[in-house]
């Protein structure tokens, strides 16, 4: 059982790139999950999502391939930008007043409750309910 088990870890690690596809820890872990279970039954649902989020994580929240999409999205939209004083860092919690936060559109894969702020001419993933930063895209 735990040559099985090991010869199974070896599979979906040797796949993680195309499981996760590096579209950010949820989407990585959701399609790891679903591969992994077809490769592996149960088990390589478990493994696959563990490593699909691993892998997704590697490129933040919104994966390094959406990275541009999104900001040319947000660049499209010619929404105002918020200025903010300190350096943009991920766990930053922006100010509740002035900052206006947008829906972020099914298709980038995001929680849906997270929104997108434009500080400083940058956009950043925002969770609106403590308005903390989750991701600054650059």
């Amino acid at each position: 059982m735990k040559k099985q088990f090991a010869a199974l870890v070896i599979f979906v690690l040797a796949l993680s790139p195309s499981l996760a596809q590096a579209q950010g820890v949820v989407t990585g872990a959701e399609q790891g999950s679903a591969d992994g279970a077809l490769a592996a039954g149960p088990v390589g649902a478990v493994v696959g999502g563990a490593v699909g989020a691993v892998t997704g994580g590697v490129g933040g929240l919104l994966g390094i391939d959406l990275r541009s999409r999104f900001h040319d999205y947000v660049v499209r939209q010619g929404l105002p930008s918020f200025p903010y004083a300190a350096s943009l860092r991920a766990g930053d919690v922006l100010p509740l007043d002035n900052v206006a936060y947008y829906p972020v559109p099914p298709e980038f894969g995001m929680p849906p409750d997270y929104r997108y702020a434009i500080i400083n001419d940058e956009a950043v993933i925002v969770d609106p309910r403590s308005h903390r930063i989750i991701q600054v895209i650059d």
